[in-house]
């Protein structure tokens, strides 16, 4: 190889390195407003899966930051759920239950704007 040769490789060489360093920033900056959407605003699969599956106990409230509404279903679960013999606690399970599902059928949007903007804390 030439000396000129050895020139144009590493300029070309160099090109390559700052289009990949532009490239890689690029990449982090889109996974890094990914992460944010998944996990911190959006909590829609979350809230969903534990209301159907932890509706009574009101899990679902609190991940929502709905910490009086978490604290209702609980004491129902708990408190009239044992003065009832159970009726109270099947009341419950079935709230978390709908609520579950309506969870998992909105869109991402109409969630986050019924949910998280508007702060609908039932149904």
């Amino acid at each position: 190889m030439s000396e000129e040769e050895k020139k144009d490789f590493g300029d070309k060489a160099e090109e390559a390195a700052k289009d990949f360093k532009e490239e890689a920033k690029k990449t982090a900056k889109e996974f890094k407003e990914g992460l944010k959407d998944a996990g911190g605003d959006n909590k829609k699969i979350l809230a969903g899966i534990l209301a159907i599956l932890l509706g009574g106990f009101g899990v679902h409230k609190f991940i929502l930051g709905y910490n009086k509404e978490g604290i209702i279903l609980l004491a129902v679960t708990i408190i009239l759920g044992a003065i009832t013999c159970g009726i109270g606690a099947s009341a419950a399970w079935i709230i978390g239950l709908i609520e579950g599902i309506i969870y998992l059928t909105k869109s991402d949007e109409e969630f986050y704007n019924t949910y998280q903007v508007g702060k609908k804390p039932w149904f």
